[in-house]
């Protein structure tokens, strides 16, 4: 009787586990190393979109968990951008363009990240360094689905350098929701 429950146990949790969705890689965003970014950006031609993020800062959890699994924004990303996290206060040395920036005690964040944002650090920061022009345009503060839409077709679609993101904006109707 014993094998019996004990194979109908079995099978019923085979049976549950075949329920449980399986994320596939189209669900994630194919987030890369800086490294492989700059690689890639001398000859993909893509806008290199950086998540500025800290381990100790909330939204940046809020942001990881509703913004970059959203469908549409993890779809547009993977096909128009070179995705890269990047933690603010990683201590390891960054080399970005031959230029190598270093952990500074002072302020607690690598060099980079204060080079990316002009030195306003605020988390999460979504930093987007475009081909054209390879200022980093930093946008600080979480970003819900609906407002990074404006801001990845801006960079995405290659307005950037050629219209004002204020005149942009103003004709910009968003459908992400």
């Amino acid at each position: 009787m014993q094998k019996v429950i004990g194979a109908v146990f079995l099978f019923l949790v085979v049976f549950a586990w075949s329920f449980i969705p399986v994320s596939s890689p189209k669900d994630k965003i194919n987030w890369m190393t800086l490294a492989e970014a700059e690689k890639a950006y001398k000859t993909d031609h893509k806008t290199v979109l950086i998540d500025l993020y800290t381990d100790w800062c909330g939204w940046c959890k809020v942001m990881d968990k509703k913004t970059y699994t959203h469908p549409q924004v993890v779809a547009y990303i993977n096909e128009h951008f070179l995705p890269v996290k990047l933690d603010a206060e990683t201590r390891e040395k960054i080399t970005w363009m031959g230029k190598e920036y270093n952990y500074q005690s002072g302020s607690s964040v690598n060099g980079y990240a204060m080079y990316l944002t002009r030195g306003n650090l605020s988390f999460p920061t979504t930093v987007f360094i475009p081909v054209a022009q390879p200022d980093p345009q930093a946008v600080p503060g979480f970003l819900e689905p609906k407002d990074m839409e404006s801001l990845l077709r801006y960079f995405g679609d290659g307005h950037y350098g050629k219209t004002p993101f204020e005149q942009y904006i103003k004709n910009f109707t968003g459908s992400w929701k």
